[in-house]
Parts: C-alpha cells; sequence; structure tokens
C-alpha cells in the first residue's frame, strides 16, 4: 500500500502520530471526514474496498477530491484499559477487492505492535515530558529529571533530581552520572548505557531492581530508575526518571510491570514478547515460536461466565510456564491466544515435543470455583533461522502453521513448512478471483432436473453454482466451493443464488410449469449474517414465489456447526411454508438423531449409495433403510446420481418419490432447460418417459 498512517482522534480532528505517502498532499483532517473516525467504532478490521461504491464513503471529500481514497483498510488502537485511540489504516488511491483475511490478520497484528509502542510513548511521556527542551519544563519540574549523553556525563538535571542526592542544581553537569550511585552498581549500570548506545535505542533493556543511590553525605537510598534515549542532531543522549523509592517502594517496578506484562495472568505481553523474538533472532543460537489457541474459549465465557473464563486463562498460563524449559519466555498474545518462545530450540523435531507436552497438558481437566472444565488446545510452531530471519516473519509463519492444525480439528500441532505460506498466498489469489467474480457477475447457475419416478414428470429442479471464469473458462463447484464456502463471500454469494433460482423457478412457473419446486443449496455463513428467515420472505415475496414452490438444501456440516441458531432459523422457515431437504443423507454420522430434531420436510439419498444399487446388496440395504425411514417421519424422497433405468426402475419400486441424475439431465443453463422441458409461455409442463 502506498499511503498508512496511525491516526488519533480529537474532538473535531484527527492527527498523524505517524504516516508515510502523503507527502506533499493536503489532507482535510475533520473528523466527520475521516475514514479512522468510522473504523473505531468498530472492534475489528475495517476494509472499504471501493470507497467510491460505498454508500457511507461515495461522496466523501477525501474520494471526491485531491487525495482520491479509493481503498482503505483500518482497525482501532485501544489504551490498556480499553479506551479508543485512534485507528492504524492502510491506503491506496485504487480499489482493491483482494484483501484477505491473512492481511485483515497481519494488520490487527501490527495494530496491536501500534497500540504497545503507543503505551511505551504513553509512559516515557508521563516520566520525561515528551522529550521537550530541558529549560522548558523540567528545570522547575517536581519530578526528578537527569540528561547524560553517551560518555556518561551529566548535560543537566533539575532541582528535584539535584534534591534527591542533596545537592544543589549546579553540582550536577560534567560530572559522571554513576557517581551518584552506590559503588557495587556503577559497572552494570555503565554497561547497559554502552549496550543501549551501542543499539541506539533503550527500548527492551531492563534497569536492575534494587539499585542504591547516595546521597552528598555518603548515605545510601533505593533508587528507581527509568531511562530513555533519542538522536537529536545525530548526537545520542540519555534521559533518566528517577525516583526515591525510601518513600514510594514498588513504583518503578510496577512501571516496568505495566509496559512488559500481561496483568491477568502475569506473563510477558506482546511488546514484550516482540521484543525478545528480536534479541533472540539478532544471535546465533536461533530459537522457535510456539503459538497455542484454546479451542472454543468462546464457550466457557458464554456459558459459565468471564470470571470463569479469567481462571481457566490464568491455570492455563500456569501450566504453561511449568512445562517449557526455564530460559523461554511465556506471553499471552490476545484473547484466549499464548507464545512460547525458546532460545537455542531450532529443529521441529524438538519442537514438537515442546508442543505435544503442552497440548496434553492443557487437556487435564481444569478447576476454577466449582466447575471442572476440560479444554483443547491447538499449537502451530516455527523455528528461526531454518523457517524465518526476522520477528514478524516468524510469528507469522508460527501462526500460518497454527491455522492449519486448527483445520484439522482440536488439540492438534503443526510444524511450519514452506507449503503453508504457498497455500496463503494461493489462498490469498483465489480470494482476489472470487472478489472478481461477485463483481464482474462471472457467477451462473446450471439447473438438474429432479423427475417423478412414476410418471416421469417434471417436478423442479436443484439450482447449482458454476463460474464463468474469464479464463479458465467453466468451473465446477468442486474446483472453488471450498474456497468460497470458508470465505468472507459465502453469504453475498449464497443470497444471490438464491435471488436467481428464485426468480428463475418464478418465470417457469408462469411459463406453464405451475407445480415447479426449485432446491437451492445453503451456505452456512448464511445462517450469521442479516436475518435469513426474512432474507428468504423478502425474495419470496420480491419474485411472487409461492413458499411451497421453494426448498432449501442443508448438510449435515451446516447443522452441527451452529447447531442452536440454525434450528430456530429453519423452523421459522418452515412456518412459512418453505420445503428444508436434508442432502447428502446417510453420509454423515448424527443423521438419524438429526431427523428427530430438525423440520426436515425431504431426504436427498446421497449418489455413493444410488449408483450401486442394486447390484451392491449393502448399498441396496442401505437404500431400503432410508426409504423406510422417510416413511416413519413421513417425509419426502429424491435420489441423487441416478444414472440408469434398472436404478431407476428399482428406485421406483421401493418407493422412491423422485429422481435426480444424468439418465434425465446433466446440469444445464436456464435457455437448455427451458428448451429441453418446453418452459415457454404458451407450452404446459413437460415430461420424460
Amino acid at each position: 500500500m502506498p499511503v498508512a498512517a496511525v491516526n488519533l482522534i480529537g474532538d473535531d480532528h484527527v492527527f498523524f502520530a505517524a504516516s508515510t505517502g502523503f507527502e506533499g498532499q493536503r489532507v482535510d483532517m475533520r473528523r466527520d471526514v475521516s475514514f479512522c473516525a468510522h473504523a473505531i467504532a468498530r472492534n475489528e478490521v475495517m476494509v472499504v474496498p471501493d470507497a467510491s461504491r460505498d454508500a457511507r464513503f461515495y461522496d466523501n471529500p477525501l474520494v471526491t477530491g485531491f487525495a482520491g481514497v479509493r481503498f482503505y483498510a483500518g482497525v482501532p488502537l485501544y489504551s490498556p484499559g480499553g479506551l479508543a485511540l485512534g485507528a492504524l489504516c492502510v491506503i491506496d488511491s485504487v480499489p482493491h477487492f483482494d484483501f484477505s483475511d491473512d492481511d485483515r490478520a497481519r494488520l490487527a497484528d501490527l495494530a496491536q505492535m501500534a497500540c504497545d509502542r503507543l503505551e511505551l510513548r504513553r509512559l516515557e511521556h508521563s516520566t520525561e515530558r515528551a522529550r521537550r527542551p530541558f529549560e522548558d519544563d523540567a528545570r522547575t519540574s517536581p519530578t526528578a529529571v537527569v540528561w547524560f549523553d553517551e560518555s556518561l556525563r551529566v548535560m543537566a538535571w533539575n532541582k528535584a533530581a539535584a534534591s534527591i542526592f542533596g545537592h544543589v542544581p549546579a553540582d550536577g553537569p560534567g560530572r559522571l552520572v554513576v557517581d551518584f550511585l552506590a559503588e557495587r552498581h556503577r559497572a552494570a549500570v555503565g554497561g547497559l548505557i554502552a549496550q543501549a548506545a551501542a543499539a541506539g535505542t533503550a527500548d527492551g533493556l531492563v534497569v536492575p531492581d534494587g539499585l542504591a543511590g547516595v546521597r552528598k553525605d555518603g548515605s545510601e537510598f533505593p533508587l528507581g530508575v527509568a531511562l530513555f534515549c533519542w538522536r537529536d542532531k545525530g548526537k545520542l543522549t540519555f534521559h533518566a526518571h528517577l525516583q526515591d523509592l525510601s518513600s514510594h517502594p514498588g513504583q518503578s517496578a510496577e512501571l516496568r510491570r505495566l509496559s512488559t506484562t500481561d496483568l491477568l495472568t502475569g506473563l510477558a505481553n506482546r511488546a514484550s514478547l516482540y521484543r525478545r523474538m528480536e534479541e533472540a533472532l539478532a544471535g546465533s543460537a536461533g530459537a522457535c515460536l510456539l503459538l497455542v489457541d484454546i479451542d472454543g474459549f468462546k464457550d466457557v465465557n458464554d456459558t459459565l461466565g468471564h470470571g470463569v473464563g479469567d481462571g481457566v486463562l490464568r491455570e492455563a498460563a500456569q501450566r504453561l510456564v511449568e512445562c517449557v524449559p526455564l530460559l523461554a519466555t511465556v506471553a499471552r498474545t490476545g484473547g484466549d491466544e499464548f507464545a512460547v518462545l525458546i532460545p537455542g530450540c531450532t529443529s521441529h523435531r524438538e519442537s514438537m515435543a515442546a508442543a505435544r507436552s503442552i497440548v496434553d497438558s492443557l487437556a487435564e481437566p481444569i478447576s476454577v470455583n466449582v466447575h471442572e472444565i476440560r479444554i483443547t488446545a491447538s499449537c502451530g510452531l516455527a523455528a528461526a533461522p531454518g523457517d524465518a530471519q526476522e520477528a514478524l516473519e516468524l510469528f507469522s509463519n508460527a501462526d500460518l502453521a497454527l491455522f492449519k492444525a486448527k483445520s484439522y480439528g482440536r488439540g492438534q500441532v503443526f510444524a511450519y513448512a514452506a507449503t503453508l505460506r504457498m497455500e496463503a498466498t494461493a489462498r490469498r489469489l483465489y480470494s482476489i478471483e472470487l472478489h472478481r467474480a461477485v463483481s464482474e457477475g462471472e457467477f451462473v447457475l446450471f439447473y438438474q432436473p429432479q423427475i417423478r419416478l412414476s410418471d416421469g414428470s417434471l417436478r423442479g429442479a436443484e439450482a447449482l453454482i458454476r463460474w464463468q471464469h474469464p479464463q479458465r473458462g467453466l468451473l465446477s463447484p468442486a474446483a472453488f466451493l471450498p474456497a468460497l464456502e470458508n470465505g468472507p463471500l459465502a453469504s453475498v454469494v449464497g443470497f444471490w443464488v438464491l435471488d436467481e433460482a428464485c426468480a428463475q423457478a418464478a418465470h417457469w412457473r408462469r411459463c406453464g410449469a405451475t407445480d415447479f419446486r426449485i432446491g437451492v443449496n445453503l451456505f452456512g455463513a448464511q445462517f450469521r449474517v442479516n436475518d435469513m428467515a426474512a432474507e428468504v420472505a423478502a425474495t419470496l415475496q420480491r419474485h411472487g414465489l409461492p413458499p411451497h414452490a421453494l426448498e432449501l438444501e442443508v448438510t449435515e456440516n451446516i447443522v452441527l456447526d451452529d447447531d442452536d441458531l440454525v434450528l430456530g432459523v429453519l423452523e421459522k422457515i418452515k412456518g412459512m411454508g418453505v420445503g428444508i431437504a436434508f442432502d447428502d443423507f446417510g453420509t454423515g454420522y448424527a443423521s438419524l438423531s438429526l431427523l428427530k430434531k430438525y423440520p426436515v420436510t425431504r431426504l436427498k439419498i446421497d449418489r455413493s449409495f444410488v449408483q450401486s444399487t442394486p447390484e451392491s446388496e449393502r448399498d441396496t440395504a442401505v437404500v431400503r433403510a432410508i426409504l423406510d425411514m422417510a416413511r416413519s417421519f413421513d417425509l419426502e424422497t429424491v435420489a441423487e446420481g441416478v444414472e440408469t433405468e434398472m436404478q431407476r426402475d428399482y428406485l421406483k419400486d421401493c418407493g422412491c418419490q423422485e429422481g435426480q441424475g444424468y439418465l434425465f439431465s446433466r446440469p444445464v443453463s436456464s435457455y437448455e432447460f427451458s428448451e429441453s422441458f418446453r418452459l415457454r409461455t404458451e407450452n404446459r409442463m413437460g415430461k420424460l418417459a
């Protein structure tokens, strides 16, 4: 992206804390114009693929004016206390429909790093007064402040700092800053400052606890030190905030704790983890990173409450600490996400052993209050230098491995391999193409007839999606449906299919197929957005289609993924008079129990059983059992994959009402379907012998 910014939101304007790409541009910074003001209202990454087509922004001055914003992606920035501070954003002057889920996750990671840096900056600001010239504020500040250079010579200190040591301000400049420390601590502090001078930054350096200052009279006192440095006109300058801890014990330790520690679990926080990763990868020994995600943790919070959830997280943190090497860094990086950095561990074999130990440990029952809770965890890992050379790359690769582990189910462990990056790239490219397919109208519907076996008459059709790819031609669902189902476009495409199929069915009913029924497959995502039942009702009304002319097909996976939500929606839809078909019946484990619970009106016998009927005794027995079951539940049936007359006749003799398959017709375009069944205004319903 050519433009990026960290925006802080004020009352009526936004302010750049950092930006690039705006050079030479006059940018409208009013809050009511800012995209980022919208982003902070959402607790997620906000993506605007093309602002000129977005109802919120198409007439925005940033879109219509000189800036010419077309693409925007922003994520809110929060303080540790949850206060919305602003947003991190990336911007382009051309639209992008290729911003993938991986891109969203990476932007969110960067935003968290920005939040961590902002918090460190806030702490720094609170101690050094935003690095204003010494004479402006520090000289009269009640905060003890001392400035010194790389050679440890004091450049200036204020009255508060001088008084801590029993001196007057004129006593400080020109002296070595370590002279004001107990002799036993001078070498350690001098070495620490030399280390910061070599690195050009004090970030990540930890000032030792237990420092003692020396007053003018020779007496010692506990001294707290917060150390910062920066370059001013090419010269490195150090700034120390000092505290006499004899009257305020623990303040220095608290300052460090806030900036490096996760308050709930006591583990290192994300900022501290990144620093440790950078240190480990800067050396030659290498390291491995394990990312651990608690499976289904939201269910714990939802059913038992956040208090119990917090207890589970604290116990999980303790177990992680107990089952990793002493020198490892254990961090909490998100709500239910943890990381373990093991320095010197560079082999997948050793890393896998550590990962399995973690997963096994977390699988043991956890007792919180009166509850005994069982959780599972998934783990992805990557090792440096073999898998990555830089900290962010190591984290990203471990995250890809975690994604792969979770795709196999709960409690799985997976190590990074180069193929995962290739798969992620392929998913991203496919996502780009799918977005283009939606925006350019490349999806089309084909229709496969459903025939009444008793007389060969047309009863309806199943609407089947195809992709008219501009380079690869007509693609079947197998080529793209898995990517579509698991991506952000599933609900959009699903509702388009519903609308298109209902429009076509209404047309055919007006052309003579008066009892025609259309079958439409649903995506699981459609149940989680909008109001599914209201969408169905609106679609039927829009096209003048009676409810009984629509049959929605669901699979076992959709039902099981979100049981209660799906059940409630299907009951509403069934109450309208719309049919509910259970697709691929007989292939899953839970089909029988689901029949008792769900408002199903039809079973679709899977083609895997039909194709070997009546030759295979086992498949024939399964088909007979399904038909008997359907009669017992008063359900209608349709057999898929009917390819021979023998199969058709056998199914008819067994009492199956309808058939669908190549014997009758392959899936065809709406035009071919109309021609085959003579569905024109003047003709009646077609029939196949």
